[in-house]
């Protein structure tokens, strides 16, 4: 098998919901070579986007995103021991806080960005599902990240979002941080109605985005 044919035979098998053979189809993978990073971000990604494309439109139900979340997991199990195998590159550069808010218990999305931070160097936080938003205050002042990462997949857990900017504010640690949200229901004018610094559009784009503010905050310094 070829390079590209490997990346396709995973994003295939998160397509499929393959998890009898998700585990082979690393295995093989990381086996012929292929770079760990590209085997999450131009193979197993691609699948899970394309699997929130097809629930969004319907023809995927949530049963299936989930079966689709657990494949990725067990292709992510095969294939996370090969990232801290490289040159060094992969140091720890900063922290990030990442959790899905308080009521919400859906973390496909939050988790995929989860492991690409974890791939770009971030050292990353997962405080899982629904997370009250003094326990993401607690974990802000005693990590200080330069992101917190919110996540919600219902419109009726998006308030939630707000509260935890408040919460943050109060406490005296908004600036400090960049806050960042994700899920289907928000939209940029709503991270902008409640403070935020960004609204992601997909898991790739807003770790491109923590990037960036990245290597802003390492300019200054």
């Amino acid at each position: 098998m070829t390079y590209s044919t490997h990346l396709q035979a995973l994003r295939e098998a998160i397509l499929d919901m393959d998890l009898q053979g998700i585990a082979d189809v690393a295995r093989a993978a990381m086996d012929a070579g292929v770079d760990p990073r590209d085997a999450i971000t131009e193979g197993m990604v691609p699948g899970m986007v394309e699997v929130g494309r097809k629930f969004e439109e319907g023809e995927y139900f949530l049963s299936e995103l989930v079966v689709a979340g657990e494949v990725m997991k067990d292709g992510m199990a095969v294939i996370e021991p090969y990232l801290g195998t490289g040159t060094g590159e992969e140091q720890v550069k900063a922290k990030a806080v990442i959790a899905t808010v308080e009521g919400d218990y859906h973390d496909i999305g939050k988790n995929i960005v989860v492991t690409l931070l974890g791939v770009q160097g971030f050292d990353v936080i997962d405080m899982g599902m629904d997370v009250p938003a003094a326990s993401i205050v607690e974990e802000v002042r005693t990590h200080h990240p330069v992101v917190v990462g919110l996540s919600a997949l219902l419109s009726t857990t998006m308030a939630r979002m707000g509260e935890v900017i408040e919460a943050l504010k109060i406490a005296g640690l908004r600036d400090e941080v960049k806050v960042i949200l994700g899920g289907t229901p928000v939209t940029p004018a709503y991270a902008d109605s409640i403070g935020a610094d960004h609204c992601a559009l997909n898991a790739i784009e807003g770790v491109h985005k923590c990037v960036q503010w990245l290597g802003a905050v390492q300019e200054d310094r």
